[in-house]
This record gives structure tokens, sequence and C-alpha cells, in this order.
């Protein structure tokens, strides 16, 4: 069959910042039916509908109705791009070069204080300008200057949303920047693939590619420690329900009442893209498989989510009603040096690579 040629689509109104800034979305389709929602608000990925088994298309994401939900202090990073670090910095507190620098402190877990996703105005709550649109793909840009978030250098940073006949999606950015700085930009979509939100994902299947984790301290910061997975809750090697060792007395759950923590990627390729995770629930038959370029790959079980704030639909969503699969570089990168590299230079080129893969069991 032929691939059809993209054709060139319109911005859909997506309602106003309290500005007065209005926000628009851009739909991404196939003729499998998968559709996807991006907004330039926060370059967000606002909803992500797919067939089941039986060929009944649903969301499969969490998110809002609107873009004043996105603005708000209470969005827990719904479909975000988060950057310019994403996860977390020890203190806001890092050295480059022999400078020191203190970025925005916006999170406390276990009473520690860090920085978190980009500070107290990411990459999620600035307007993005869209570069190229058409029914298959989307192209966004943002410009943060030297100084935003307390962050050194001006980063120019580019996304592509690209959807494809083979129902896979492939999340690309590249940056630069005029002078040393962090950068770690991270999809922080959260998923629930039964298509209802008003469920846990307690029963997905997840299968995480990778043999070794980084335990944190209270504070879920890395310790610098790298650890086998095997004997632990993280042991996600062979399918395993999400659910099923949740309550397990281990230091990594406890501290974050759930999972959230970064896993070691077995074989990272930065130039190419590896296999990193599976989901899959069982009820609905829709599966997501993830690749990336990154060295690590972080499993946050919605474990804050609270229910306090209507979702889309009016939904409340409850804690582990969605899970987030993100491929990133190591948290607190910055401050250990034995990590891969997270600092970008003039002259360099930042690429994180996400391919997300759409399919159904039969």
């Amino acid at each position: 069959m032929d691939t059809p040629t993209p054709r060139p689509t319109s911005a859909i109104p997506f309602g106003t910042l309290a500005d007065g800034t209005p926000v628009s979305a851009y739909e991404l389709t196939n003729t499998h039916g998968t559709r996807v929602i991006v907004s330039d608000y926060g370059a967000t990925m606002i909803s992500v509908e797919t067939a089941d088994r039986d060929g009944n298309l649903a969301d499969i994401t969490l998110g809002y109705d609107s873009a004043e939900w996105y603005q708000r202090d209470t969005n827990p990073c719904f479909g975000a791009t988060a950057g310019r670090f994403a996860n977390r910095i020890a203190h806001g507190r890092f050295e480059l070069d022999g400078m020191a620098y203190q970025l925005a402190i916006n999170n406390e877990p276990g009473g520690i204080p860090c920085h978190l996703h980009g500070g107290t105005v990411g990459f999620n709550r600035r307007m993005w300008r869209v570069i190229e649109h058409d029914s298959a793909s989307i192209v966004l840009e943002y410009v943060s200057p030297t100084g935003e978030e307390h962050y050194p250098g001006t980063l120019t940073t580019r996304l592509t949303y690209r959807l494809t006949e083979d129902n896979e999606l492939d999340w690309i950015v590249t940056a630069t920047t005029d002078a040393p700085t962090p950068v770690n930009i991270v999809n922080h979509t959260y998923w629930n693939l039964s298509g209802n939100p008003a469920t846990t994902v307690h029963d997905h299947l997840l299968t995480i590619h990778a043999a070794r984790f980084l335990p944190t301290n209270p504070g879920l910061i890395p310790t610098g420690e790298i650890r086998s997975v095997e004997g632990t809750p993280l042991d996600f090697l062979e399918a395993t329900r999400i659910g099923e060792r949740m309550t397990e007395d281990f230091e990594a759950l406890r501290f974050a009442r759930g999972y959230d923590s970064c896993w070691v990627l077995d074989h990272p390729d930065p130039g190419g893209l590896v296999f990193a995770a599976r989901a899959e629930d069982p009820g609905s038959g829709r599966v997501l498989e993830v690749f990336t370029n990154q060295p690590g790959f972080h499993f946050y079980g919605g474990n804050y989510l609270s229910g306090e704030v209507p979702g889309r639909g009016g939904v409340a969503y409850q804690p582990h009603s969605g899970f987030c699969l993100e491929a990133e570089a190591f948290p607190d990168a910055p401050n250990h040096p034995e990590f891969p590299t997270a600092i970008l230079r003039p002259g360099e080129v930042y690429e994180n690579r996400l391919r997300l893969r759409f399919s159904s069991t039969s």
C-alpha cells in the first residue's frame, strides 16, 4: 500500500493563558485511526488515541480539556516536554567549569529540596513556535535565553513529533547552546492503556530492558551507586504486573510511595535506538513499546496523583491511574562526574530520540 501524502492542516483553538495568549492544538493522524494531539503551549502531547484488540479507539493518556489547566501549578506535567533539565538536581545546585549555579527549588521529596523538571517555569510552561505542521508531523521551537530559571547559556531547542503508517510516534528533540549548560529534555506523558483513566494501571504488564538501576536517598536523588535489580521489586526484565510488588518494603518504593526510579539501560546507543520497555494492558490488548537513544529510563507510577483536580472530561485522576516512561540522562547528572555527561557545549548538538510503537494483542 502506498504511504499517504501528509496534507496541510490548520490549528485548533485550545483556550487561552492567564495573560490572554491564545493556545492552539494540532492533530496528527494515520490510516489506522491513530490520532495524536499536540499543543504549542509547552510542546505538550495532549492526547493519543489508539485501537484496542477489537478496533475500538480510546485516548490512552491523562490530561486536561484546555490550556488553562496546563498552566496551573497543580498540573503534574501531563504530556509535558520537560526541561531544560528534567528530573531532579540536588538542592538546585551544580558547578560547571569552576562556576557555581543555583537553580530554583520547586520540589522537596522526603523534606530534601531539589530542582525538578526545569524549575518554576520549565519548558512545559512556555509557548513554543510552530515551524512546520501537516497531518503526520509537527516541528516546534523554543529559545530559552541565558539566565532563564538561572541556567547558563541560550538554548535553542527543536522538537519533532512524527506519526507513521507503522503506528509509531517519533518524538525527537535537538538543541544547541552558546555556552556550556546542563540539558535533559524529556517526554513526560502519563499513560493508561486501558483507555479508562478511572482505573489504576496496577494490572498493566511492564517489561524494562535494564538489569541495573540508580538507588536514591529519601530525596529521590541518586547516591552514585549503580545496583542490580535482581531480587528487588525493580526487576522488570520479564513482564510483570505493575501492582504486583508495590507493597513490598523496599527503599526505592518507600521513599517515593511507589515506583519513581531511573533504570540504567543495558546497551545504550547515543547514535541509534534501542528497545527500552514494553507495557501491555491485558484487558484491552493495547501495547506500547518504547525505544530510545538515552542512557537512562525512568518509570514513574503516578504515585502523587491525588484526584483533587479534575482531568479531561472531569475525571478525577487517582494515584496510579497513569504511569510515565521517561527516556533521559541520569538524574542529578551535573553533580555526578561518574555518570554519562549531561552538559552541552557550544558546537555540539543535543539529541533525545524517542520512538513509541502502538499495537494490540489478539
